[in-house]
């Protein structure tokens, strides 16, 4: 046995020998990967020139407000369409053609306007009355009526019909809806030829219905919009009370760490129990209910998703869903109630390294902070790269016209050559585009940004766990808890990691970055292939998908221990990720049932805040309790606050339990590390407190034995 064991650590590495000099993180140490230091700091310079040019070319007017057929903006301010913030289709029935997906144009004139149009008229009604004014402002700036009829219909003058309609996302559509099961438009199915008789409009409608099948996205889009801006601020207050949640939750953790897991295992389980008593309810209240049978294959998509709460299938799914993570999680707690045991005891350790280190509960805002920056930076420079195109212009035209799709200027198109070969042509607006080296270059900046986005945040990250795995390494060396602790632990580490390993966090971030844009360009290829009905590229894609996955995974835990050992030794990267690799190794049934155990007790912690959180939202937004009479906001679909209210939770959660996971983690190496330098003598005792000392001391026991006997 004893060869046995020598051969297992000859293959993972020579345990640490006993060092009395060690007390902790080393104070003198030298800078690490330099390399990489300034191949961070070039590329950054380089990713501040890509947004300076890109804020030089781009204009973001291009993504918030339409643009007309000449290519200028409705309602942005100091242009001539200032008080025109609508875009108004001269026939809206075109947006259904083919050509809207190779162009994104409508193949028919389009102007700015003041409102949409609220009545029927026809131009030739209209023309030689009093409704003329009115009439007269849905026509192209300028319009003179000095032209007949059939020239002002040919030269796009003036829309041939007007609809009453509605503003959606700026842009004025048929005001659709239904009457005892009738589709209409407005208020009237017919509308005035001219001539005095009312003529049926079932075209109209079923053009219209075309073109609103293709915005059928952004009307859901804009509903959540309207939901988010009359729920906002009962949203904030459910994120303030998942927060004031969680520093509860960690403040008692602090002095009941024993007792809390215990009520965190047991709520958790009476929470997951009432969701599954709570659909059960629903399902049997449907029974027999008119529709509630309908199955959701046969009910299809459906853009209000209300909708499948009236169906029976829908809340068996749920109440399965629940069932089984219930039955998963009793088990596991059956299974594990010994590893339970121990991991209290290091969540108990980790309690008082985080109350005598109490600013580290604030740090996750400086990471919170500093990754706002990333994205802000990242989303402003993809917006000024997507909207620094030009402004490209083309023909148009319904009929078999050999020039259709040319690029065109619309200054001297009606004079050019191009328009007496197609007389009922337009030259109009197109997209943003360009033929220039930078306009060709813009793919692989975007693509730049991204990379530099994911190289940035996962080295914010890195600098948090770097600096937290300092501070809490400084509470486990002290051999006087907190005696021999050093000022402002915290402190000290964050400056540690930036004057001394900002090459080797840079290191760290740049193998994660290139991994996860490898995983962003397959999905991209994946999205690329899905009208492909090659199944072997499906199933190649999908393999790499997830050996990637699993890589990236792979590399993020390898480089958090090896932060920890940078915080500790500050050698460079590849030296502590194989130091903590092999130390890993050499525990590794320690890693499996101890180190694992505590991070599914954080995982029931987050799921009991998000639970309690999720279901108070629940039973607000659905008006089930009121604060104050009529408190709950009227809206379009009320999952969308409460599932903005779960994630967020989720998010306010993970940022406190990432402190108290990081102080497990380098509390756990730093034990194993005792183990091998240390063996409890007078002359070599060991740094870990008594308490932890005593129960996984005697797990470790168990362990032996249990290896003894298997052997």
């Amino acid at each position: 046995m004893g060869g046995d064991r020598q051969d297992y650590y000859g293959k993972h590495g020579t345990p640490q020998k006993y060092d009395p000099t060690f007390k902790g993180p080393i104070y003198n140490r030298g800078c690490t990967d330099v390399i990489c230091c300034v191949l961070l700091l070039l590329a950054i310079v380089g990713y501040v020139a890509v947004g300076i040019v890109a804020w030089t070319h781009g204009d973001p007017r291009k993504v918030i407000y339409p643009t007309d057929s000449r290519g200028e903006f409705c309602g942005q301010k100091g242009t001539k369409n200032a008080n025109k913030p609508f875009l108004f289709y001269f026939n809206i029935v075109k947006c259904a053609s083919p050509l809207v997906l190779l162009e994104f144009q409508c193949p028919t004139p389009q102007i700015c306007v003041e409102k949409c149009p609220d009545r029927y008229l026809t131009f030739l009604s209209a023309r030689n009355s009093r409704d003329f004014e009115y009439y007269k402002q849905f026509c192209v700036p300028g319009f003179q009526n000095n032209k007949g009829l059939a020239e002002v219909l040919r030269d796009g003058d003036c829309p041939a019909v007007l609809t009453p309609s509605k503003p959606l996302a700026r842009r004025c559509f048929p005001a659709i809806h239904a009457r005892k099961g009738v589709l209409m438009v407005g208020n009237e199915t017919t509308y005035e030829d001219g001539h005095g008789s009312r003529k049926n409009i079932t075209e109209l409608v079923e053009g219209a219905k075309k073109a609103n099948g293709i915005l059928e996205a952004r009307q859901l889009a804009m509903r959540i919009f309207e939901d988010y801006t009359v729920s906002w601020y009962w949203i904030v207050i459910g994120l303030v009370i998942a927060m004031v949640l969680s520093l509860l939750f960690i403040i008692l953790l602090r002095f009941l760490a024993g007792i809390m897991v215990w009520v965190m295992i047991v709520m958790v389980i009476l929470v997951l129990g009432y969701g599954i008593f709570h659909c059960y309810m629903e399902y049997a209240r449907l029974r027999g209910e008119a529709g509630s049978d309908v199955s959701l294959v046969d009910l299809g998509f459906q853009t209000d998703l209300r909708v499948y709460l009236h169906l029976r299938q829908t809340w068996m799914a749920f109440m399965i869903i629940l069932s089984i993570l219930e039955v998963v999680i009793i088990l596991l707690l059956i299974f594990l109630r010994k590893r339970i045991l121990i991991a209290i005891a290091l969540i108990k350790e980790a309690s008082r390294a985080v109350g005598y280190v109490m600013c580290s509960l604030l740090y996750p805002l400086v990471t919170f902070f500093l990754l706002c920056l990333c994205i802000a930076y990242w989303a402003s420079t993809a917006v000024f790269l997507s909207t620094s195109n030009e402004a490209v212009y083309k023909i148009l035209d319904d009929a078999t016209c050999s020039l259709a799709g040319k690029t065109c200027n619309p200054e001297t198109f009606r004079s050019s050559n191009e328009s007496r070969l197609c007389p009922n042509a337009h030259c109009q607006f197109a997209f943003y585009g360009g033929e220039s080296g930078y306009h060709r270059a813009l793919l692989g900046l975007q693509i730049f940004n991204a990379f530099m986005f994911f190289w940035l945040a996962n080295f914010v990250l890195a600098l948090g766990q770097v600096t937290l795995a300092g501070a809490f390494a400084s509470y486990y060396w002290a051999m006087r808890k907190p005696d021999d602790l050093p000022a402002f632990p915290l402190f000290s580490a964050f400056g540690r990691a930036l004057r001394y390993h900002t090459g080797s966090l840079a290191f760290g971030a740049l193998i994660l970055a290139i991994v996860q844009i490898i995983r962003v360009m397959l999905e991209y290829l994946d999205q690329r292939l899905k009208a492909a009905e090659n199944k072997f590229a499906k199933f190649l894609m999908t393999c790499l998908k997830c050996c990637f996955w699993c890589l990236e995974k792979f590399i993020k835990f390898l480089n958090r221990n090896a932060y920890i050992m940078i915080a500790i030794y500050g050698t460079n990267f590849c030296t502590s990720a194989r130091n903590a690799f092999f130390l890993l190794m050499r525990n590794i049934i320690r890693v499996a049932v101890l180190d694992k155990v505590t991070d599914f007790l954080f995982l029931l912690g987050k799921l009991l805040i998000v639970g309690s959180v999720g279901i108070l939202a629940f039973f607000f937004f659905t008006h089930r309790i009121r604060i104050v009479q009529d408190t709950a906001p009227p809206l379009n679909y009320y999952w969308v606050p409460i599932l903005t209210v779960i994630v967020g939770s989720y998010l306010i959660a993970h940022g406190f339990f990432s402190v108290y996971g990081m102080c497990v983690d380098t509390l756990f190496l730093c034990f194993c590390e005792d183990l091998e330098r240390n063996d409890g003598s007078q002359e070599r005792p060991y740094f870990m407190s008594p308490e932890l000392r005593d129960i996984l001391l005697k797990g470790s026991a168990e362990e032996g034995k249990q290896e003894e006997v298997e052997e």
